[in-house]
């Protein structure tokens, strides 16, 4: 009960500043639906471009959690935060290839078949974006930071201000007024670069004169890079971003194979798609929390509570994911009313959220299960069943099941194909992650 009270309080502080920057998405989804079709559809395309990219990147951040969770549960406050000055050099490098991939997104839209109608949108879209990956990217090693020390109370007050300028700004620069000509839906993308760039100085700002971080004595002269720190740091980022990768690719790349099926399916998936992230926010906090807690407790040099941390966490995600589940199969109809006023495009997601609720379920026990798995250092098994699974089975079995048909299954080009497909791929992975954090927590107490 001990481990679930600190958990739930730590997963429950970071959810709600999780939700809040989903809101963006979901408050960028509304708008550009209210603005007209066309944007709605260019947005599910650039939005998945961004994700796939950024996850990735961001994975590479967000894999220093258990490093900094393990040095705080040793005691070892200054080889801390000289870790942290070393990640800012790993941090500038990300930052620099996701700008550039960014700019230049041609490879991406020609090979999945974009329509070119949408094209022009969604450059101008993620030109913009190009440049809100650097403030984005800085800010999320200040929160992967706060998480690891098991204090993410600032990072959520941060994030909720920061919806209350997100939003006003969207409709603003979308829609314009006050002298301001309508942008429709690179508007959007201005509101983000805006927000991003506020939450990194606020989060220099409180780095640098909250006193909770002088014992880590971060703000020291950076050093020279130190290779052997910052390779242990790719050894675990490289496999831990290419899974997420892979799993955030193997979701947002159906818009992309979707796009083709017109504008209702396109704005259709991105409702359900809207949905589904939002939805992912509870085990992605799960995951952050436990991953704080079991690398704390492996640093402590405490297996055995390292293990209690790892199940108790894989049962509170499998009671909330069946809580979520169980809601959006009843309140579907309602939820996808909420999202559009075009009645083709309400029926058509109410039709893809019975199987996002499938979707979710497997998905947050998998979520979970990798964030410990990185805990215990396992990070190349992963990713190579996510690629197996998620890429293989989910995303190109279901490409080949939409537009070609696949053994005695004729073609089925609609939106629940996709979805159908990768919830059966998710399936396995979770099964297969289970039992992976099971035997990793016994051998590490063993």
């Amino acid at each position: 009960m001990f481990e679930a009270r600190i958990i739930l309080r730590h997963a429950g502080t970071v959810l709600v500043g999780q939700l809040a920057v989903m809101a963006f998405g979901v408050a960028d989804t509304l708008i550009a639906g209210r603005y007209d079709a066309s944007a709605l559809a260019a947005l599910s395309v650039g939005s998945a471009i961004y994700i796939s990219i950024y996850v990735a990147l961001n994975g590479l951040i967000t894999a220093l959690l258990p490093v900094w969770a393990e040095l705080r549960g040793a005691g070892s406050h200054v080889a801390l935060g000289q870790s942290v000055r070393q990640a800012l050099y790993l941090c500038l490098a990300v930052i620099v290839l996701g700008t550039l991939i960014l700019l230049f997104p041609d490879p991406w839209l020609n090979a999945t078949g974009v329509p070119e109608v949408l094209q022009n949108d969604v450059r101008d879209y993620l030109k913009v974006l190009a440049i809100a990956v650097g403030p984005s990217l800085l800010f999320r090693m200040y929160s992967t930071l706060n998480q690891s020390l098991g204090m993410p109370f600032w990072v959520t007050a941060l994030q909720i201000v920061s919806l209350g300028i997100k939003i006003p700004l969207s409709i603003w620069f979308t829609f314009g007024g006050w002298g301001l000509e309508a942008q429709g839906l690179v508007g959007c993308a201005w509101a983000t670069l805006a927000v991003n760039t506020w939450l990194m100085l606020m989060g220099i700002y409180f780095l640098r004169y909250q006193k909770v971080y002088q014992e880590f004595k971060i703000w020291k002269p950076l050093e020279a890079p130190n290779w052997k720190m910052i390779r242990a740091f790719l050894h675990l980022g490289i496999p831990a971003a290419l899974a997420l990768m892979v799993e955030v690719t193997s979701f947002t790349m159906m818009a992309l194979f979707i796009s083709r099926q017109g504008v209702v399916a396109s704005a259709s998936h991105q409702i359900a798609t809207s949905i589904a992230t939002l939805f992912y926010m509870v085990p992605l906090a799960l995951g952050i929390a436990c991953s704080a807690r079991v690398g704390f407790w492996i640093g402590a040099n405490e297996p055995r509570y390292a293990e209690e941390a790892a199940h108790t966490g894989l049962k509170l995600t499998l009671a909330l994911a069946l809580t979520l589940s169980s809601a959006l199969a009843i309140g579907k109809d309602a939820l996808a009313s909420l999202f559009s006023t075009d009645m083709a495009v309400i029926l058509a997601a109410a039709s893809v959220l019975g199987w996002v609720a499938l979707h979710h379920l497997v998905d947050a026990l998998q979520a979970v299960c990798a964030f410990i798995l990185r805990c215990y250092k396992m990070t190349l098994l992963p990713l190579i069943i996510y690629s197996v699974m998620l890429w293989g089975v989910g995303l190109w079995g279901a490409y080949v099941w939409a537009y070609h048909g696949l053994g005695p299954l004729s073609s089925r080009p609609e939106v629940s194909t996709f979805w159908a497909a990768g919830s059966f791929a998710l399936s396995i992975v979770s099964l297969a992650f289970v039992a992976l954090v099971l035997w990793a927590a016994k051998q590490h107490r063993a």
